[in-house]
């Protein structure tokens, strides 16, 4: 069977809550933040994932990133891995959507890329570096990441431009699926954020 890729967001940081662009800040988890990597952790050790036994486990280097591996469990089985690392935001740095749009009207950061930071096309190559990662591999992956980068990923697995990426959100400790239907590669499941609710 074709491997799948589990892609877990990190938990709520100020900066993500405040919605400033969080690239390489080493911003730390709010308590939220951590209470959301636990119930995370929780469930991807019941059924039907049960720990994910022999899965290959790789996380951003970034705090954030980090804790929510570690707090959800799989902390001694990862590897950090800088090609899953964030956005680099440039300029645009802690800036939010809002103010970036007062200085550069129209901005769009999956077309223009960030000022002094990271291009489309960079960004583009990290994704598919991931990609090609996970599909070599013969057992599935679980991958401790970034909004913008796990976006990014999701819509190369698929196959589609970076700008696809635009299109869906990932919330702070969601969890998602890339699988595979019928020879071709699929979201089975998106931006699952069950575990934080009820």
């Amino acid at each position: 069977m074709a491997p799948r890729i589990l892609l877990a967001r990190h938990g709520q940081t100020q900066w993500s809550l405040s919605g400033k662009h969080t690239g390489r800040t080493d911003v730390p988890l709010l308590e939220e933040g951590r209470r959301g990597a636990k119930l995370l952790g929780e469930r991807l050790h019941r059924a039907p994932f049960d720990g994910l036994p022999g899965i290959e486990v790789r996380t951003s280097p970034l705090v954030r990133a980090r804790e929510t591996c570690e707090l959800a469990g799989f902390g001694e089985r990862a590897t950090a891995w800088d090609t899953l690392m964030e956005w680099d935001y440039g300029s645009y740095e802690g800036m939010t959507p809002r103010q970036i749009q007062d200085e550069a009207p129209g901005w769009l950061l999956w077309r223009d890329g960030a000022p002094r930071g990271e291009t489309p096309g960079e960004v583009r190559d990290r994704a598919d570096e991931v990609v090609a990662w996970a599909r070599a591999e013969d057992r599935d992956v679980l991958v401790f990441a970034h909004g913008h980068i796990l976006r990014a990923i999701g819509a190369r697995w698929l196959g589609l431009p970076l700008d696809f990426a635009a299109r869906v959100r990932l919330s702070p400790t969601s969890l998602s699926v890339l699988d595979w239907a019928y020879g071709e590669p699929v979201l089975h499941s998106w931006n699952d954020v069950g575990h934080l609710e009820g």
